[in-house]
């Protein structure tokens, strides 16, 4: 199975990808995890990624594409993975839409974590909160002033995968406001409708 999670900075994608992993023993596909190990192995894409981000800069969409398209190759990802944090932008979903129609495969779902801005906002101060109260560091994503603007920039250039994946009949929205539980519980169910239909 073939997944992407969409859905603001804060609504759970990445406990919820964990749980999927565990579950369907699928590989989580981070970009971040993703550039490291390419660094690491020294793969052709790896040292121009190396290269670029040791002058600074940023990493362009090419080198990522071609990073994701690398990792999809791999043993562990023939029976699936699911997509973490990437596409976040509409050229990079085409992008994804042709490495995988390059290689005779499709996307099974994008589950879009449905959630209420203000109560993320309230979710990352309680957050910041109680871990200080614990004596713990607090994330520095766990600032509302650095949320905030994460939240933006989510908006303005991932948010319109939304439209995208809606319009070719692949979105499906769960409540990504409810208990963790009961997340886990909506995306199992819609998993199991997805694979009755493919089946």
């Amino acid at each position: 199975m073939r997944l992407i999670l969409l859905g603001p900075p804060g609504a759970g994608k990445g406990t919820q990808a964990q749980r999927l992993v565990e579950k369907h023993r699928l590989p989580q596909l981070s970009t971040g995890d993703m550039l490291r190990a390419a660094v690491k192995a020294e793969t052709a894409v790896g040292k121009r990624a190396k290269a670029v981000m040791d002058a600074g800069e940023l990493v362009s969409d090419a080198i990522v594409n071609a990073i994701v398209a690398e990792r999809i190759d791999e043993a562990d990802c023939k029976s699936g993975f699911i997509l973490d944090g990437y596409p976040r932008t509409l050229a990079q979903a085409d992008a994804v839409e042709r490495m995988l129609a390059e290689r005779g495969l499709k996307l099974d779902a994008v589950i879009e974590l449905v959630v209420d801005d203000k109560a993320l906002v309230g979710r990352i101060v309680r957050r910041a909160e109680e871990a200080k109260a614990a004596g713990q560091p607090v994330r520095k994503d766990d600032n509302p002033e650095v949320f905030e603007e994460r939240l933006r920039e989510y908006y303005k250039k991932t948010a319109p995968l939304i439209g995208y994946y809606y319009a070719k009949g692949m979105l499906k929205g769960v409540d990504g406001m409810a208990g963790i539980d009961e997340v886990t519980a909506q995306i199992e169910s819609l998993l199991a409708s997805v694979a009755k239909i493919n089946a």
